[in-house]
């Protein structure tokens, strides 16, 4: 079953009703306290900016996870860490970041970094909780990735590269700084053979509230 949201009202439904592919509701806005009570639920937004303006909620059963102390290494990105080709921060450049997932996706089927979506995150950046690591080779911005961080989660949004393994690299350095920090769990969404390389697999929707809801993992510690 798919539920109607409405903007005066930030309730969301049980996802458990949803449909089977994870789709649980319809409509509503992309106001930060919205995609916070969604977040801290297991849902997220993904729709088609060109076909509809009406957000679809997500929230699947079956969640698709890489725990940080979990982190798959292939010996082609573990050449790069220790070519030290790349240098990784957090935080430092979160628009180009998602304005460089954006480009990369622009002109597919289904594009659903938009306008709207791009200004909805970047203002729960500003008040900070969606967090982006950036990968640079020199002063180019190489490749990263970002998404929303809620108590011992980190819920993945996009990713993008301009160099090979770029992506991957940023994905390893958020896993090794929650693994330092006391993160518990990288919320992947949806499943992808580049994910599951990665060390990403399934867990149980109870199972994943449970870990989801332990305390922050940021903090001060941004490296």
């Amino acid at each position: 079953m798919v539920f109607e949201l409405f903007d005066d009202s930030l309730e969301f439904p049980d996802p458990r009703h949803g449909e089977p592919d994870g789709l649980f509701a319809i409509g509503g806005e992309l106001s930060a306290e919205r995609l916070l009570m969604a977040y801290s639920m297991g849902a997220f937004p993904w729709f088609s900016f060109r076909d509809t303006e009406q957000p679809f909620w997500y929230c699947p059963m079956e969640r698709f996870v890489i725990f940080p102390e979990e982190i798959h290494i292939s010996h082609s990105s573990r050449n790069l860490l220790n070519k030290g080709v790349y240098r990784c921060t957090i935080n430092r450049a979160f628009d180009r970041v998602i304005e460089g997932c954006a480009e990369k996706r622009i002109d597919l089927e289904g594009a659903w970094l938009g306008e709207k979506m791009m200004a909805a995150y970047k203002r729960l950046h500003n008040l900070g909780f969606a967090i982006s690591v950036e990968v640079w080779n020199g002063d180019s911005l190489a490749g990263g990735l970002y998404g929303v961080s809620i108590g011992s989660a980190f819920f993945g949004e996009s990713m993008f590269s301009r160099e090979p393994g770029a992506s991957k690299i940023a994905l390893i350095h958020l896993a090794r700084t929650m693994e330092r920090n006391g993160g518990s769990l990288i919320d992947c969404q949806f499943e992808t053979p580049h994910l599951k390389t990665m060390g990403g697999r399934f867990i149980d929707y109870d199972d994943y509230l449970r870990i989801i809801r332990k305390p922050t993992w940021l903090k001060d510690k941004i490296v």
